[in-house]
């Protein structure tokens, strides 16, 4: 049972330390949807998340005036979009036909964003895979709740370089068509390595075909409260900054818990994972540097950020496994530039580079995400940078991904601005020496020995 003491402590760190649910995620299978007729798939399709769907928003805001706790996002996760559009996608436009109909839906049962107009193609590419892919351009652009993710590798299969070079090609194409609006189409689409099946999170958010027809899961975030916590701890030792850690990450999850349980029984689906990551916004004390900072580091990028941040991940991780029988997705520390004032501020001082960034990808929740770079930057340097994160997650046996936005018409210094919860974000210089040569050599790069345990 929780007493009045937690209750009292769980006011004040949604109060005063912005904790918040960050999503309730309906996962809907959409593999009854399948058929050979575009037309038929899309009036499937549309009748499908709009029924299973109806309650989610309404639900989701009863639980929140009920207990008290902001939920400040609700979605939808599909059924990997290739899958579904496979045998009734002629072309690239019969795909983007579909993600106007998944908007269309998203818009009507009034979520904020649908993800799962995705691909997994770690190992090769099926004509639906690659016509989706060649799709996604057109799609973020003609719609406003769709997003996309790709998943280009795993620990087990290798790296489907063909995709990676593909995925530089249409990340940059993604920008060009969404100039007018900063190139924010590149902020709804994410390349993955070992993407995972129940991840509530977007851009990332797909419905595995190991899933349930349907599922609730749910994303907690609270780095204001981490850090509140942490400002306590001066001067202790690791033990003391560990324990801290893991207690106030025990006590969040609790809370998402609570949420995900209350969920699944008002809308009668099955709770699938509690999702425990500290997600930063661009509000003040809502920032996962801020924690890095509490650690003892003068600015994220300063020598010791890669070991604070392993420190955090982890300590955050057995938290939430005490917590919850169901923690799962990410669940950990994110580091996105945009949505993180310190972040930005670190980047500002000139002690945060997109190296570093890798660097510290290693021991993270997922990878380079929302970092906007120079919009001259070359597809195969995109490609580049999607093949050295990729390999991080594969040989680490981990998630990584990469969200970056190549914003056309700025450059080092200048900033580009996302509004709500994407935020700004300083452009990052890249690298321009060349890796045209090797994203272009074409075929897979094999998975590493540690992953044949079978």
């Amino acid at each position: 049972m929780i007493n009045i003491f937690e209750v009292n402590e769980t006011n004040k760190m949604i109060e005063q330390e912005n904790l918040d649910v960050r999503t309730i995620t309906l996962g809907i299978s959409l593999l009854d949807c399948i058929d050979s007729d575009i037309d038929v798939v899309c009036d499937k399709v549309y009748k499908k998340i709009t029924t299973q769907a109806k309650d989610l928003v309404a639900t989701g805001k009863e639980i929140e005036k009920e207990y008290g706790i902001p939920i400040v996002n609700k979605r939808i996760s599909i059924t990997p979009a290739a899958i579904v559009g496979g045998s009734a996608c002629k072309n690239e436009g019969d795909f983007v036909k579909l993600a106007i109909t998944l908007d269309k839906a998203a818009k009507e049962v009034g979520v904020n964003f649908l993800g799962g107009y995705s691909a997994l193609v770690s190992k090769g590419m099926t004509k639906a895979d690659e016509l989706l892919i060649r799709s996604i351009p057109e799609a973020l652009y003609v719609t406003e709740c769709v997003c996309s993710s790709i998943n280009v590798g795993s620990t087990k299969t290798g790296l489907n370089m063909d995709a990676v070079k593909l995925m530089g090609e249409i990340v940059k194409k993604t920008a060009e068509f969404t100039e007018e609006n900063d190139c924010l189409g590149c902020a709804k689409l994410v390349v993955f390595c070992n993407a995972p099946d129940d991840n509530p999170f977007m851009a990332g958010a797909f419905h595995g075909v190991t899933e349930a027809d349907a599922i609730i899961n749910v994303g907690v975030s609270g780095p204001g409260v981490v850090k509140t916590a942490l400002e306590k701890t001066k001067g202790e030792n690791f033990e003391v900054l560990c324990e801290t850690i893991k207690k106030t990450a025990f006590k969040i999850t609790r809370v998402g818990q609570l949420v995900a349980q209350e969920a699944s029984k008002r809308l009668g689906i099955p709770f699938g994972i509690i999702d425990l990551s500290l997600a930063p916004t661009p509000a003040i004390g809502d920032s996962v540097a801020d924690i890095l900072k509490a650690i003892g580091l003068e600015h994220p990028g300063a020598p010791g950020t890669t070991a604070a941040l392993a420190l955090l991940n982890d300590q955050v991780k057995k938290g939430g496994v005490m917590a919850s029988s169901y923690v799962g997705g990410l669940s950990g520390a994110f580091i996105p530039v945009s949505e993180d004032q310190g972040m930005i501020d670190a980047v500002n001082a000139g002690a945060l580079t997109i190296e570093k960034l890798e660097a510290m990808t290693c021991v993270c929740s997922v990878g380079l995400d929302m970092i906007a770079i120079p919009g001259d930057t070359s597809a195969d340097t995109i490609s580049g940078i999607i093949a050295d994160e990729a390999a991080i997650g594969m040989i680490n046996q981990k998630t990584t991904a990469v969200r970056v936005i190549p914003v056309i018409g700025k450059g080092v210094g200048e900033v580009v601005e996302f509004g709500g919860l994407l935020g700004y974000a300083p452009i990052m210089p890249v690298n321009t020496f060349s890796c045209s040569e090797f994203v272009n050599r074409g075929g897979r790069i094999p998975a590493p020995i540690h992953s044949f345990k079978n």
